[in-house]
């Protein structure tokens, strides 16, 4: 049976309660569910009843394509000015006895290891400290850009920007544009955290507000520049305050269009100052990708970092609104293992990537980070020594096709 079909089917149920079904049809309709009912969702919605909705939204805009990118992170500190509640990755500046800050000749030496290799994206991304400064950023971009023009830089949030900005007395516009001449090409999505503030000012009260990140993000969508948007859950939050979240970022999608995923992120207890809160459980995990699926409407993709929640569940979340999975890393991130991750060396080659969207019946597609295609692999077929292949990037015919 179809998603449509199945839909089709939900929505005979005799016992469907009635809210229930007015949300069911709002989606077979193509119609946009109000704040009330996406709290509804996550106070009613079951795990069956969400996943039929969000997997028709997600086939009806992607079909089966399932992305991924080849691509690697440069964490250019652990070190942080902010003392953020959740966080297991950073160490405070007093603390940087057990912690790193490069400089831009080692993020270079990085960008050098993959010379030979057919990536299309490095994304930059760390802590806070105040010698990673525009001039710092703005040398490094020249620099990527000027050894590999086509590598795409993905880099910094608003946590980064802001501060970056702030020291160099430039308005978020003026950096943002200061930095794209510079050689950036998009922005990742996260330091999103919760935003509601009495939320915020909880667990993360000395980065910038809510009103200051969703700028950035606007001041990057009016120079051309792309972005996507995160949302930390499962911690004190209710469900309504990630329903206001998903609420702000609708709207500034609505005027700017400029975002490309938004991505769920669970919050891990390891080792950090919530350690004492318990993580939930998978099945509130795909609850929260089906209705992010649902609600946020004008979103093209919604992403599931397989390095963060594991293989499986990325997997399963598939089923349940998610068409994006990431990427290959190639073991380049410490972020997702220093929170408890289920992958403590988080790096896949293609062909496991490639394997893993094709064992659940998804089309997996190389994508670039404006999501070009760069390969198709539906009817690819690696060689034999290939399926023990570590860690190894393959160099596949590069389609000019674009989704």
């Amino acid at each position: 049976m179809d998603a449509k079909n199945k839909l089709d089917f939900l929505l005979q149920d005799v016992h469907l309660a009635t809210d229930l079904r007015a949300i069911a049809a709002k989606v077979l309709a193509g119609t946009r569910i109000t704040f009330e009912e996406g709290v509804l969702l996550y106070e009613k919605g079951e795990l069956s009843y969400l996943g039929v909705l969000a997997n028709y939204i997600r086939e009806k805009k992607h079909g089966d394509y399932t992305y991924f990118n080849r691509n690697f992170h440069i964490e250019p500190t652990n070190v942080c000015v902010y003392d953020c509640k959740f966080c297991s990755y950073s160490r405070l500046v007093k603390e940087r006895a057990e912690g790193w800050e490069m400089e831009v000749a080692g993020m270079m030496d990085i960008v050098r290891k993959y010379d030979n290799e057919p990536v299309t994206e490095v994304h930059i991304t760390g802590g806070v400290v105040p010698k990673q400064n525009l001039a710092f950023y703005s040398d490094f971009f020249r620099q990527c850009k000027a050894h590999r023009p086509d590598l795409h830089i993905k880099a910094l949030t608003p946590v980064e920007y802001y501060y970056i900005f702030k020291k160099a007395k430039l308005s978020h516009y003026e950096g943002m544009k200061y930095l794209k001449e510079a050689g950036l090409d998009s922005m990742p999505g996260g330091g999103a955290e919760i935003f509601h503030p009495e939320v915020r000012e909880k667990i993360a009260h000395d980065k910038c507000t809510a009103e200051q990140w969703l700028d950035i993000h606007e001041q990057a969508h009016s120079l051309g520049m792309h972005s996507n948007a995160t949302m930390l859950y499962g911690h004190i939050e209710e469900y309504w305050h990630r329903v206001d979240h998903m609420e702000r970022l609708r709207q500034l999608q609505d005027k700017t269009g400029g975002f490309q995923a938004f991505i769920p992120l669970k919050f891990r207890n390891k080792e950090n100052q919530m350690s004492h809160i318990p993580e939930v459980s998978v099945i509130e995990d795909l609850r929260n990708y089906a209705i992010a699926r649902i609600y946020m409407d004008n979103f093209p993709h919604i992403k599931a970092y397989w390095a963060m929640i594991s293989r499986d569940t990325a997997q399963l979340s598939l089923a349940f609104g998610v068409d994006d999975i990431d990427g290959t890393l190639d073991d380049t991130t410490k972020i997702y293992s220093m929170a408890g991750a289920e992958e403590q060396k988080p790096g896949m080659s293609t062909k496991e990537l490639v394997d893993l969207i094709k064992d659940v019946r998804r089309h997996p597609i190389e994508r670039d980070t404006l999501y070009k295609v760069v390969t198709d692999y539906k009817d690819v077929v690696f060689e034999a020594d290939e399926s023990t292949a570590k860690k190894k990037y393959y160099a596949l015919p590069v389609l000019s096709s674009e989704i």
